[in-house]
């Protein structure tokens, strides 16, 4: 194009037995939030994609866990600015959105689908994680408004998600203190100096906090960001990276013991001029590299939704599949953060709270605990997962994928201990 937004993506065909694999499971798309995080750094790379970089930052090392397992997988960095998404108009990078990001996922979604017309038709599901809280949910939206016949949307699911801006800011500190990591001081501090429950009185989820000193909730906030500032917040329990070198020759990688310097390993790979030939993408200049998050999006992004409720509400009513996970050891956007959000739903519980188990045999491992809502809305805990959930837990979160795509309830180790 002359003039416009090239949207780049990653796609992982189905595997499994067989050569029809591909043509009979579901097509799914994975988007990371941000905003400005790449899904194919991230969710590709170090998450449920096929391969994982080694530590050399040039070899690769499959994942055993990856969730074309189950499906066909379609990783979208969104929106235009991100890795290698581009725009042939400068102006589109002043002025970024919720809103923007949802028509032009969905135009590319339309556009794929007709380069791709085997797909059309094919149970589809939309799957991300943090502030694909809102891509998620409102590109489904899209879908429903535009009803398009090649587009089968089927659910949604969305992991340590954002989605209503008080309550999970209320979860968050809640978490921090409930799990010693903050002060008492500091915990009475922010309720009693922040306001979580009008709409523009208080806003941290996005924004970095003001400079200026003298107000009683930043000078909260400030104290509570110092007190966590040593650990890794989207993993309270994970070690950080001390070092952000390369080495080689790599070491011993596996996806089940996650390397806290992956990140680097990624962005070394990505940056390489063979890799993006290889991935059909834009050679990037050493001035201008392939970077994980594009922050530069956030200052320009011109409207966004402090609720996403009301939109699931309404994909609800239209007979779309909502789950909603939430890794229990993430300090970014905690379990207690979705279980504010979720009850301002007001929704009955149709199956209670029990545990799951990620195998049901053998010892029947708990993988989390699920509750059932009416409307086909469930919330699932992963148990020891970080942000990232598939990252800190890849076995639990494929059973938790692949349950979710069949409909299937999530395992109750009602056979334990048998073969």
């Amino acid at each position: 194009m002359a003039a416009g937004r090239a949207l780049f993506y990653y796609f992982g065909e189905a595997v499994g037995n067989g050569n029809s694999s591909s043509g009979s499971k579901p097509l799914l798309l994975w988007l990371n939030g941000g905003p400005g995080c790449s899904s194919l750094g991230y969710g590709a790379m170090e998450e449920l994609g096929p391969f994982c970089v080694m530590s050399d930052g040039k070899t690769l090392y499959r994942n055993p866990y990856s969730w074309n397992h189950v499906a066909n997988v379609l990783f979208l960095e969104s929106p235009a600015g991100v890795g290698y998404s581009y725009s042939n108009t400068t102006a589109d990078y002043s002025w970024s959105g919720d809103n923007k990001t949802a028509e032009d996922a969905y135009l590319f979604l339309a556009n794929w689908m007709e380069r791709f017309p085997e797909y059309k038709g094919r149970d589809f599901y939309i799957i991300g994680e943090s502030y694909a809280g809102h891509y998620v949910p409102q590109l489904a939206h899209q879908i429903l408004r535009h009803k398009p016949p090649s587009i089968n949307l089927k659910g949604i699911m969305i992991g340590n998600a954002l989605l209503d801006e008080w309550t999970d800011n209320k979860g968050m500190y809640d978490y921090y203190w409930t799990h010693a990591l903050i002060s008492d001081d500091t915990a009475d501090a922010i309720p009693n100096n922040c306001n979580f429950t009008r709409p523009n009185d208080y806003s941290r989820s996005f924004t970095a906090l003001a400079n200026s000193s003298g107000n009683p909730c930043d000078e909260a906030i400030r104290e509570a960001d110092e007190e966590l500032r040593h650990i890794n917040i989207y993993n309270i329990y994970a070690p950080i990276c001390h070092s952000h070198n390369l080495v080689s020759p790599p070491i011993t990688s596996s996806i089940e013991s996650l390397d806290p310097c992956t990140e680097h390993y990624v962005e070394a790979y990505l940056n390489n001029p063979d890799v993006q030939k290889a991935l059909h993408a834009n050679v990037t200049r050493l001035d201008h590299p392939w970077i994980a998050c594009s922050d530069h999006l956030w200052p320009n992004w011109t409207d966004y939704d402090s609720t996403v409720l009301p939109i699931i509400r309404d994909l609800m009513k239209n007979n779309i599949r909502v789950w909603v996970y939430s890794g229990d050891i993430d300090g970014n956007v905690p379990v207690t953060s979705t279980r504010y959000s979720l009850k301002q739903l007001q929704l009955s519980v149709a199956e209670k709270w029990r545990p799951w188990f990620s195998s049901t045999k053998g010892t029947g491992e708990v993988g989390g605990y699920v509750v059932q809502d009416k409307g086909d809305l469930s919330f699932v805990t992963v148990r020891e997962a970080g942000h990232e959930v598939p990252s800190y837990q890849p076995q639990r979160a494929l059973v938790l994928v692949q349950h979710f795509l069949a409909g299937k309830t999530l395992p109750d180790c009602k056979n334990c201990g048998q073969d």
